[in-house]
Formats: C-alpha cells, structure tokens, sequence
C-alpha cells in the first residue's frame, strides 16, 4: 500500500486521524511498555504532528514541540511506529523528518529528547548526544539527548 507522510499542527488533524494517533500512543506506551502515565499532557495543541498513513492505518507518529513549551529547545517526543508495521526503517524516515522540521521552523535552535535508554545507540546515529544521566520516566528507564543545530 502507498505510504503518506503528513505533518500538520493540531487543529489539520481529523477526529479520526487524533483518535488513532492517540490508540496508537496508548497501544505502545501504555500497554505494550507497560507504562501507566497520562498521556494527553496539555501539549499536544502546540505540537506539530509528523506521521505516516497507509490508507486510514497510522504506520508511523512523531510529535515535535517548539522552544520554551517543554524545553528550552525544541523537542522530538512521542515517537512509536505501530507493531504491524516495524522493521520497515519507518522510525529513520519518521525522526529524520522530525529533524528537518525542527530545525527548519526554529533555525538556531537544538533539539532535546527524551529518550528511552535502550535507544541510545539510535539516537546517537542521528547525532543525538547524551546530556544526562539514565533516570526512571513513568516506570522506564530514559535519558535526555541533545542534537546541536547547525551555527
């Protein structure tokens, strides 16, 4: 099936479109990582919202956050790829877009993360760079990773 990248603010999405990248989010985060947190944390109105469709199925979700919202530099979150559809190198494409577009829209800005732990090496491919210590976030380990935007 063709694959359609979409990234729009919160008010382009459809009910539909919200409804199942919130399933999705709570599908992964919740249920499968057995991570009981709320997800809907008053942020993402601001967000923009990157995210890959085969038909009406999210395959693919990102959301990206503007300086001064959760941090002082713009971030990356909520990053999930839907179970059916892993192994495809869907979550290269998806924080490679999620990069572009940050430092596309706020130019001079870096880009923060919250990553899971086991995800360090992933990150790190794409420049990230760990900027803390490994912490517990909601019952998994994470820790804080920076990509420096270009002077």
């Amino acid at each position: 099936m063709n694959l359609e990248w979409q990234t729009v603010g919160f008010d382009e999405l459809s009910i539909g479109q919200l409804y199942e990248i919130l399933k999705l989010r709570q599908e992964v985060f919740a249920v499968e990582q057995n991570s009981i947190y709320l997800d809907p944390d008053g942020l993402d109105q601001q967000a923009i919202h990157v995210s890959a469709w085969e038909g009406a199925t999210l395959v693919a979700y990102e959301r990206c956050l503007p300086p001064g919202l959760q941090e002082t530099e713009s971030t990356l979150g909520r990053i999930v790829v839907a179970p059916a559809a892993r192994g495809r190198d869907l979550g290269r494409e998806l924080v490679r877009r999620g990069i572009a577009h940050n430092l596309a829209r706020w130019p001079g800005h870096d880009i923060r993360m919250h990553a899971q732990a086991h995800l360090e090496p992933f990150y790190n491919a794409f420049d990230f760079h760990t900027d803390s210590d490994v912490y517990d976030l909601d019952g998994i380990p994470h820790l804080e990773m920076v990509l420096k935007a270009p002077a």
